[in-house]
């Protein structure tokens, strides 16, 4: 019984990462494409989750954190770009 839901949900959670593809490549804003590649990070540590729970391992707990950080630093670096137009302002450059 676990193993059927917990396969639903990772079948779910891949669903919703193709949509919010079609929303990074479609979207009719950048705010919008920001957003959904925020929530493709989040869903994809999601699946991993499940994975690493489905192979009753830890292995894969790294890889979790680190696509974690990734996610938020993007998600920073993209707001970035879309407030100010660069990501790294340069003092000396007038």
């Amino acid at each position: 019984m676990k193993e059927t839901i917990l396969l639903i949900a990772l079948t779910l959670f891949m669903v919703a990462i193709a949509i919010l593809l079609y929303r990074v490549i479609v979207g009719p804003s950048m705010p919008d494409r920001a957003i959904a590649l925020d929530t493709i990070g989040v869903n994809l540590i999601s699946a991993i989750a499940i994975v690493s729970i489905m192979l009753k391992t830890k292995a894969f707990l790294e890889a979790i954190l680190i696509l974690g950080i990734l996610a938020f630093i993007g998600t920073i670096a993209f707001s970035k770009y879309i407030e100010r137009g660069v990501i790294v302002e340069r003092k000396g450059d007038s």
